[in-house]
């Protein structure tokens, strides 16, 4: 698509991709998968392919057609990945161009309306991949900067088409991107955390949550530099945190410590496993120590294991107000959630044994192979286990800016409960 004269630049790096073909590749698949597909489901993996023609490469268009002949839908072709179609439109034939990229990005704006005519230096997801019928791509929005985030090769020959549509679309000035860990040596001269479209970004990105001011590091850090699914939880912990004492455990980058030291926290202990994570940490402090209540809170941070912090601090007979277990996915695998369960029971254990009697624990999982069934019914369990009675306040999950289009797509579960005294 072509440039208009006051957008951002693309960045030549782009040049060194695949383009976009006119190749076509014809493909019949299982009855199941078909009747899964015309049912909205966004993948169709290998061992579900009947016939494939010959000669794809990691982009082309797959057309699926049914045992009649009659189109049923078109996806992205990964020869790499065991999902090997990314589906992206089902139903009547459509020309997959600029114009479809623009209908998908505008409708995945109407459903963010509230975060589109927020603030304008806010922060919220863009796209939430399948679940807003682009798979295997995320798109977060900090201010001005859009990070697009990529988990298949399939995008390679798309890229330049989609970051035009999205400067269009959204109004951004810098687009930056962020690779999944298998397409991190990146291809040509675009590798992970490079500047595709504007001027080259040197520093944090500043952004602003809930009123409070955020640095995100969205050619390095984490995901894509921030951690946006836990907005509202954060929120809610700043509510409870008047007068109260804070262990975050797990920090990251300090959202639900920032949150509670505004919200009147009387102290807050920020444990992570990453040293330069937990200096981003006090920067975030400072960018709201104009506010007095950070500025009156006693704040401390702790390089460490959070298992092994959890018990010592136990160990030496210290105990929070409200103990915050936000941990990263324990299973990538679906061999992994029986040993994922198990930690989150000890997380439980540990924590309970932390929290004052009459205080809160927040706990999280960002698994999505562990169902809610499961994460929910392993904290009840660890409590009973260790003598602590819990009581529900509340159980959260996806924002309205991290929709679910379909079951894979629900991978966060968390809740809050106040614990009793130990029985």
């Amino acid at each position: 698509m072509s440039q208009k004269p006051d957008q951002p630049l693309l960045s030549p790096v782009l040049d060194s991709l695949p383009v976009v073909n006119d190749r076509r590749l014809a493909v019949r698949v299982t009855p199941d998968a078909l009747r899964q597909l015309r049912g909205g489901h966004p993948w169709v993996y290998d061992r579900s392919i009947v016939s494939l023609s010959d000669g794809g490469v990691a982009g082309d268009l797959a057309v699926v057609f049914d045992r009649r002949r009659n189109f049923a839908g078109i996806g992205l072709y990964d020869p790499a990945s065991p999902i090997r179609l990314k589906m992206l439109h089902v139903g009547t034939p459509a020309t997959i161009d600029a114009d479809w990229f623009s209908g998908r990005i505008d409708a995945a704006l109407r459903k963010r309306a509230d975060f589109v005519d927020g603030p304008s230096d806010g922060a919220y997801r863009v796209v939430n991949g399948e679940n807003d019928l682009l798979p295997s791509v995320v798109v977060d929005r900090y201010a001005d900067v859009l990070v697009v985030k990529i988990y298949s090769a399939a995008w390679w020959p798309w890229l330049r088409l989609l970051t035009g549509v999205l400067i269009e679309r959204t109004g951004a000035t810098h687009v930056v991107l962020r690779l999944a860990r298998l397409l991190e040596g990146g291809t040509g001269t675009v590798v992970d955390g490079a500047v595709i479209a504007g001027e080259d970004i040197d520093g944090p990105v500043a952004f602003t949550e809930g009123g409070l001011r955020f640095e995100a590091d969205v050619r390095r850090g984490q995901k894509t530099g921030y951690f946006l699914d836990q907005r509202g939880n954060r929120l809610t912990v700043g509510s409870m945190s008047a007068g109260r004492d804070v262990l975050d455990v797990f920090a990251s980058t300090g959202g639900f410590s920032v949150h509670a030291a505004a919200g009147g926290a009387r102290r807050v202990h920020s444990v992570d496993l990453s040293a330069p994570t937990l200096l981003a940490v006090e920067r975030n402090m400072e960018l709201n120590s104009d506010r007095q209540a950070v500025s009156d809170c006693l704040r401390s941070t702790e390089v460490g294991d959070a298992f092994q912090v959890m018990a010592q601090l136990a160990a030496t007979g210290q105990s929070f107000d409200i103990v915050v277990v936000d941990p990263p996915s324990f299973a990538q695998r679906h061999d992994r959630v029986d040993s994922a369960l198990r930690a989150y029971s000890k997380l439980t254990h540990l924590a309970c044994a932390l929290v004052r009697p009459g205080g809160v624990l927040f706990q999280a999982s960002c698994s999505s192979r562990v169902t809610a069934d499961q994460f929910y019914a392993t904290v009840a369990s660890a409590a009973m286990v260790g003598g602590y009675e819990l009581s529900e306040i509340a159980r959260t999950g996806h924002e309205l800016d991290h929709p679910i289009g379909f079951p894979e797509g629900e991978y966060l579960h968390a809740g809050f409960w106040t614990v009793g005294a130990r029985r």
